[in-house]
């Protein structure tokens, strides 16, 4: 029979560090929503889902699979997706499909996906609030992570931080959030000062700590 308990993706190990802990409750989140997922197929295409999946092992293969090739969406996401598949197709997705429908769903807050809006920040042009930005997610939490921080870390270092803000905003505009729109300055930014090494720690730090990392 198929293993539909929560943990059916794979067990996790626990987290050693602040950020390990962010890290593990997204990826719990995740591995939720792909059981729900798969519990939603299963009593919407019975037949159909039992013939593709039933062999357990089997099961818990391409749950990790989509788990995996599904990472970029929040669990949010992917039950809207779920539901929309169930509402319009009468046949049990492929996971090509799954991905069409998250993207679909995303779209129709016309939200990036999060690495999109992490590259649109970091190359959008000064003035910030003056560019022309495909959602105002992406300005807000560029605002939040500070664009001298974005400009001057790499990506393994910039991205998670940006990212958990970028969906931390992202889920507050799918409960209904309206966010204000950037208002251009009346003057011209200026560039800001640069930051020696202390302080660029203890500016890195401080957003850490802002997010619990």
């Amino acid at each position: 029979m198929p293993n539909n308990s929560p943990t059916a993706v794979g067990p996790s190990e626990p987290p050693q560090s602040s950020k390990d802990a962010a890290a593990q409750a997204r990826r719990l989140a995740m591995v939720d929503a792909i059981n729900q997922v798969f519990t939603l197929f299963r009593l919407n295409y019975h037949n159909q889902y039992l013939k593709a999946f039933g062999n357990a092992a089997e099961l818990n293969e391409v749950k990790r699979l989509w788990l995996e090739m599904l990472g970029r969406f929040d669990a949010r996401t992917l039950l809207s997706a779920a539901k929309m598949v169930i509402e319009t197709s009468e046949y049990l997705p492929t996971l090509r499909t799954m991905i069409h429908y998250c993207e679909k769903a995303s779209s129709d807050l016309d939200l990036p996906d999060a690495h999109s809006a992490y590259i649109e920040a970091c190359r959008a042009p000064s003035p910030k609030a003056a560019y022309n930005w495909s959602h105002p997610a992406v300005y807000h939490a560029g605002k939040r992570c500070d664009w001298y921080f974005l400009q001057t870390q790499p990506e393994s270092v910039a991205f998670p931080i940006y990212r958990d803000i970028y969906e931390e905003i992202c889920q507050a505009v799918r409960n209904g959030t309206q966010l204000e729109p950037p208002v251009p300055p009346a003057l011209p930014e200026k560039a800001p000062e640069p930051l020696d090494r202390a302080r660029n720690q203890e500016k890195l730090q401080a957003l850490r700590s802002s997010l619990k990392l």
